[in-house]
């Protein structure tokens, strides 16, 4: 009715009266009620001259016709209903929540906070960056474990013995490596050590530590582990074995655990006293050999040994004296791990996935590249490098600084470790912790003990390179490209 308002909220003990139509509704409704079927029109019946056009956009022939009467029915019935705005945001917010909860996390991106520069060595994280650089499979990082489980469990240890393996077939004991009275010492306070089991409890056995219940624990078992399920049978057999022990404790152990670990790497574990000193002399050779730098060296850990080259797949000559020698020394070492039926071995990829050991000339070539001149003293720590009367040639003419324990050392100073591998490589690692900088070249135990451990004495200043052989590789294969 004319003269009437519309309450949103209807009337009060009645119904609501509906609100007004939109004017361009109206005249269109009034245009179809009128004039028969001719939709002629004239001025003043039934309607004004904008009613006539409103009418003549609704009922004229063309494609946006039923678009145009669907939007205008929308928006007559939203604005019949206009509170549904009210719910508007409510609705949206449903929606965006069945919408996320349809998407797997895994592709929704993530913020990842990043730490300030520097800031590893200043926080919790530093014990955990130092132990990724020191675990590796061997004798060490077993001994380690050893400790800290030993005295978790409140067990006594017994010195450990060392695995003949069949590439190293090194029968060295733990004192022939180890100062053992340093060690039993520097863990009394924590872990009791003792050198073999008493003989009451051997009885058990046989006097046979074959007999010995061997306890086959899964590489990086939680310390958990050790509680649930090693400490019941150790009570009740007296006697365990756990063997191998390398890599069986994961990182997350608690701090008391940890603890130990690094008690018994950086403060038990003690050359023995003829390595000791033969390295301290090697040491004093090189500074000597190093005055041209303040006494400053580099140590460069190559591993181009005859066993290396072998395992890695890689091919280097090519020709077939070499595969002949390479598929022998496989076979001496892995016993046809590398011929199983359906394995397929693809050198290029393993090198371009930065795999392959480096060579002394690629060494070389590197170092140079880097910067250093043929001035820098360098001590090469490594076996027995694979044809080094050929190999060895390029480095020496890059580096004739270059020395390594042979050189520094006489034949009678080495004649006792010469044919233990173990204590040879005590040698080389005992020169390299003093060195300027040093250089890795393939991974593995050595480098990764003696990078943490260079870390720890020089508070984590210490200067290594650790090349990116992928980048390498594309270098070294198109020298004169844009890298």
């Amino acid at each position: 009715m004319p003269g009437q308002t519309y309450s949103r909220l209807g009337s009060i003990g009645g119904a609501p009266s509906p609100p007004p139509a939109p004017p361009a509704v109206a005249a269109a409704a009034s245009l179809q009620r009128g004039g028969g079927g001719s939709g002629r029109r004239t001025p003043g019946k039934g309607g004004s001259a904008s009613a006539a056009a409103a009418a003549a956009g609704w009922t004229g022939v063309g494609c946006g016709c039923a678009a145009r009467r669907a939007a205008r029915a929308v928006l007559a019935a939203l604005h019949r209903r206009q509170a549904v705005f009210l719910f508007a945001p409510l609705l949206y917010v449903a929606a965006m929540l069945l919408y996320m909860g349809s998407i797997p996390l895994d592709v929704v991106p993530r913020i990842i906070a990043r730490p300030a520069p520097g800031s590893v060595y200043r926080s919790p994280q530093l014990y955990a960056r130092l132990r990724a650089d020191m675990d590796a499979d061997n004798s060490t990082d077993a001994i380690c474990n050893a400790v800290a489980i030993a005295g978790f469990l409140n067990a006594t240890l017994v010195i450990p013995n060392f695995h003949f393996h069949s590439i190293w077939r090194d029968p060295s004991t733990f004192s022939d490596i180890y100062d053992e009275a340093h060690f039993v010492k520097c863990l009394q306070n924590d872990v009791r050590v003792v050198e073999k089991v008493p003989d009451f409890i051997m009885e058990r056995f046989g006097h046979n530590l074959s007999n010995v219940f061997n306890f086959k624990i899964k590489a990086w078992s939680p310390i958990q582990y050790y509680k649930d399920a090693v400490l019941p049978k150790l009570i009740e057999e007296r006697l365990i074995r756990i063997s191998p022990f390398a890599n069986r404790l994961s990182f997350d152990a608690p701090p008391v655990v940890q603890r130990l670990r690094c008690l018994a790497n950086f403060e038990a574990l003690k050359f023995s006293n003829p390595i000791a000193t033969l390295s301290e002399t090697l040491v004093s050779r090189m500074k000597e050999k190093s005055t041209a730098s303040n006494g400053k060296y580099i140590a460069v850990h190559l591993r181009f040994e005859e066993d290396m080259v072998a395992f890695s797949c890689c091919v280097y000559d090519g020709g077939d004296e070499e595969k002949k020698e390479m598929n022998a020394a496989r076979e001496i070492g892995w016993r046809g791990k590398f011929t199983k039926r359906g394995r397929v071995i693809r050198p290029g990829v393993i090198r371009m996935n930065g795999k392959c050991p480096l060579t002394p000339l690629e060494v070389g070539l590197m170092l140079r590249g880097m910067g250093f001149s043929n001035n820098t003293a360098i001590f090469l720590a490594s076996g027995k490098i694979y044809r080094a009367e050929k190999n060895m040639v390029p480095l020496l003419e890059m580096f004739p600084l270059l020395q390594t324990k042979e050189t520094l050392a006489s034949a009678e100073e080495l004649a006792p470790f010469k044919n233990f591998s173990s204590r040879m490589a005590a040698i080389d690692y005992s020169v390299c912790v003093h060195s300027d900088a040093f250089v890795t070249t393939q991974g593995g135990n050595f480098p990764h003990f003696l990078m943490g451990h260079r870390r720890y004495l020089y508070a984590g200043h210490s200067r290594t390179i650790k090349p990116d052989k992928r980048k390498l590789a594309i270098l070294f294969d198109n020298p004169h490209g844009n890298h």
